[in-house]
Order: C-alpha cells, then sequence, then structure tokens
C-alpha cells in the first residue's frame, strides 16, 4: 500500500510530524586504478569447538557453555589454541575490489608484516603494483616490523580514530564472508570451516557480483588475474 500510494517507508518518516526525513548521501570513493590503495585489516574470529558450537547443539547448550568457558581461557593465556580464536588477516584492493586473505594464529606485529609480504606478492603476481596501504591504528600497524615489510615504495594511510567507515571497503568485506562463509550454515569443527574458505575466496573474487562495482565481480576489474587464487 505504501508503494501503490507512493508514500515512504515509516522508518523514512518523522514519528511526531509524519513528513519525510531526508538523509544526507554517504559520500562514497574510489580510487582510478588497481593497486592505488590497498585495504588491510585483521578481523578476530571465535574457534568451532570440535563436534559444533551452539549454531550446531544450541544456545545455552553443555557443548556451547564448554567452548565459551574454554575461548575465555585461551584468550587470557594469550592463545589461540585450542578453542580460542583465529585471526583472519586481509588485504582488498580498493578499486577492484580484489581480496586476498589468510587464516592466521594470532595478530602480533610478525604475523602482520609476514601477511603484507605475501598479500604484496600475490597482488605482484596479477599484475597489481601496490603503492598505498590503509590500516587501522592497531599496535601491530605501527610497529617498525610492518613498516619494513611495506618497505619505501608503499605510502602508509591510517584510518581515522573511531571512523571504521574510512577503511569501509574491507569492513564490508568482513560483513560479506561472516554471512556467506563463517555462519553461513553449521560447522562440525574449525578444521571443516577452514577447509572451505579459499574455495569461498575464489567465488568471492571470480564469479560474486558486487554492488560497489555495478554488478561485476573483483576479477573483472583487473585482467590478468588468473582462475587461482594462490
Amino acid at each position: 500500500m505504501l508503494a501503490r500510494y507512493r508514500m515512504p517507508l515509516l522508518a523514512a518518516v518523522d514519528q511526531s510530524t509524519g513528513l519525510p526525513v531526508r538523509k544526507p548521501k554517504p559520500v562514497r570513493y574510489e580510487v582510478d586504478r588497481p593497486g592505488r590503495l590497498v585495504h588491510v585489516d585483521i578481523k578476530k574470529q571465535g574457534r568451532i569447538p570440535d563436534g559444533g558450537g551452539w549454531r550446531v547443539h544450541g544456545r545455552g547448550s553443555a557443548q556451547a557453555r564448554k567452548a565459551a568457558t574454554a575461548r575465555d581461557r585461551a584468550a587470557q593465556a594469550g592463545t589461540g589454541a585450542p578453542h580460542g580464536y583465529r585471526y583472519l588477516h586481509h588485504a582488498v584492493d580498493d578499486y577492484s575490489r580484489v581480496a586476498y586473505s589468510e587464516i592466521l594464529d594470532d595478530e602480533r606485529k610478525e604475523t602482520a608484516a609476514g601477511f603484507w609480504q605475501r598479500a604484496n606478492a600475490f597482488f605482484q603476481n596479477i599484475g597489481i603494483t601496490v603503492s598505498a596501504v590503509m590500516t587501522d591504528n592497531g599496535s601491530c600497524y605501527r610497529s617498525r616490523a610492518f613498516a619494513d615489510a611495506l618497505g619505501e615504495n608503499v605510502k602508509h594511510k591510517w584510518t581515522k580514530p573511531f571512523r571504521p567507515q574510512t577503511n569501509g571497503k574491507v569492513e564490508r568485506f568482513n560483513r560479506t564472508l561472516a554471512a556467506e562463509w563463517a555462519y553461513a550454515r553449521p560447522y562440525a569443527s574449525e578444521q571443516e570451516r577452514e577447509a572451505t574458505y579459499e574455495t569461498w575466496l575464489h567465488h568471492y573474487n571470480h564469479h560474486r557480483p558486487h554492488t560497489g562495482i555495478d554488478g561485476q565481480a573483483p576479477s573483472a576489474r583487473v585482467h590478468n588475474l588468473t582462475g587461482r587464487y594462490t
């Protein structure tokens, strides 16, 4: 009925007056070529215990409580094993949205530096020369190890404090992988979920339409991107 009478959605009107509320259109930016800016970030993700977590057994189940206790103990001990956390390190090209990602054990400076070296090699292998990288202000990214990994030819840009939308391309990638991979279906173990990650990344880079680039797959904007993820 709202559509028939050309009325705005109830969520878009002022509750006291019933008048449409005009919100400013968000400003989106995009660089003009692959490699001019790559967004780098880390997503912390809870491990799935063997036998499945609450998504398999239900919230409040004995298995779910046991997994939560083990995860908290692992976090306090500073280790991700056996039921703590995994860390998804991402590098997403601003122009093409092509993503390189690895699931690693921590977010230490040496780990972040090593990840970037492999990510940069991936981009070079598909013909992309990276000239700038954007990260948040995490300690691993402020380290000398990460600066050395970037080298003199890659400019390091920083997100604005308390404004994650500055790094919005990789934040959107995080939401996509959560909905379409991490929590898309119940997994019986962390190993089972991780075994599907490379296949999902290939689908994301080569086959999944991306609304931010007019429904193209990211690979369409990188002409020599091969059919292999690694």
